[in-house]
């Protein structure tokens, strides 16, 4: 039996790699975690399909810059607490478009602190999100929702493990830069591509030139494959190659990756944000950083961040040091705020135009 906990040493050091340093489409991203983490390939393969099979691991897949395929956005919902936990368990079951389900909750009663279950969403191009949120809304008997599409992105990735032994006010010797939100429209063949390339991995596709299946399933050669990811890639479509580790609940051996999850909020002076949140974004704790306008029942914030980890205390001093961080940029603050994640669910959002029409005519017949 193989050790399956992320803690162990060898599991440690691939993990480090593989959570979120893999940028882009690789053709041999099992090559290149071995590579860069200096275990042997065989070994890099088997540890990391006997994390899949066990659960700590909980996906393997090629991610997508999915802003630029669909339109997304942060969402906060105000339900009647009764309702708060059959919604929770709605969106996560019966909508493939929400991503993350989270119940968040705030130290005092605070802007915005009413709105309890927060999720992301997105919907293909040529489908409308308020629309969307709107039926979401009627199924769960939610009173009122809010729409924080990403403006910019500043951080985006995972890596758990190795932001464990991350001191406060670690950063990156740079500003974090912006990607720009932009709409792109792909063809029927990248498309076909695309479908097959984001699917998550089964334990026993995680060998070498693990895209010939996919290339396969998308029937077309495996160079026209490759062809295909090069190029959605070079358009700022393809993310990382990532192993997701469940960072929400224990292991099977009851270890924990993460016990808390942070949403800070910030508000900048309007003109500032792209300043402020490269300030922020360049911070190595956070796993996420955007540009979102949150609008007046969060007193307008407009710089959203997300960290994670195993003590409470230790992230508010993260957040101290950014915010004195920000401070000494002259960047002025007028309002921050921390909401706390809870119980949570984690899935791929579904992007694809042919399900969500499918599953628009189940939802409205």
């Amino acid at each position: 039996m193989l050790p399956v906990e992320h803690d162990d040493p060898i599991n440690a050091k691939i993990l480090a790699i593989s959570e979120d340093k893999i940028e882009g489409f690789v053709r041999e991203p099992f090559e290149e975690i071995a590579k860069r983490s200096g275990a042997d390939v065989d070994l890099v393969m088997a540890r990391i399909a006997a994390m899949l099979r066990a659960g700590t691991i909980r996906r393997v897949r090629q991610t997508l810059l999915a802003t630029n395929l669909a339109e997304g956005a942060l969402v906060a919902w105000k339900a009647p607490e009764e309702k708060i936990d059959n919604a929770f368990d709605w969106m996560f079951q019966r909508d493939p478009f929400s991503g993350h389900v989270v119940l968040r909750s705030t130290d005092t009663v605070t802007a915005g602190s009413d709105y309890k279950l927060w999720t992301t969403v997105k919907v293909p191009h040529g489908f409308s999100l308020q629309q969307h949120c709107e039926l979401l809304s009627k199924k769960v008997g939610a009173e009122r929702f809010r729409l924080m599409p990403a403006k910019g992105i500043f951080t985006l990735g995972v890596g758990h493990v190795r932001r464990k032994t991350i001191e406060p006010g670690s950063k990156a010797d740079q500003p974090a830069k912006m990607i720009p939100v932009q709409v792109v429209d792909l063809g029927e063949d990248e498309w076909k591509v695309l479908l097959t390339l984001k699917r998550e991995f089964s334990p026993e596709e995680i060998r070498s030139t693990p895209w010939a299946g996919r290339a396969k399933e998308a029937a077309v050669s495996l160079d026209e494959f490759y062809r295909i990811a090069e190029q959605l890639n070079a358009r700022k479509i393809i993310g990382r190659f990532s192993t997701f580790l469940e960072h929400v609940k224990p292991s099977v051996g009851g270890v924990r990756v993460t016990r808390f999850n942070a949403l800070f909020h910030w508000v900048v002076p309007p003109g500032r944000e792209t300043e402020a949140g490269g300030e922020v974004g360049r911070h190595h704790i956070l796993t996420h950083c955007y540009w979102r306008e949150a609008g007046p029942e969060f007193k307008n914030v407009n710089i959203m961040a997300v960290a994670h980890g195993t003590d409470k205390q230790l992230l508010l001093e993260h957040k101290a040091a950014i915010d004195r961080h920000l401070e000494f940029s002259g960047i002025p603050v007028s309002y921050t705020n921390v909401f706390w994640g809870g119980r949570s669910e984690i899935k791929p959002s579904e992007i694809s135009p042919q399900v969500y029409r499918e599953w628009l005519r189940e939802m409205t017949s």
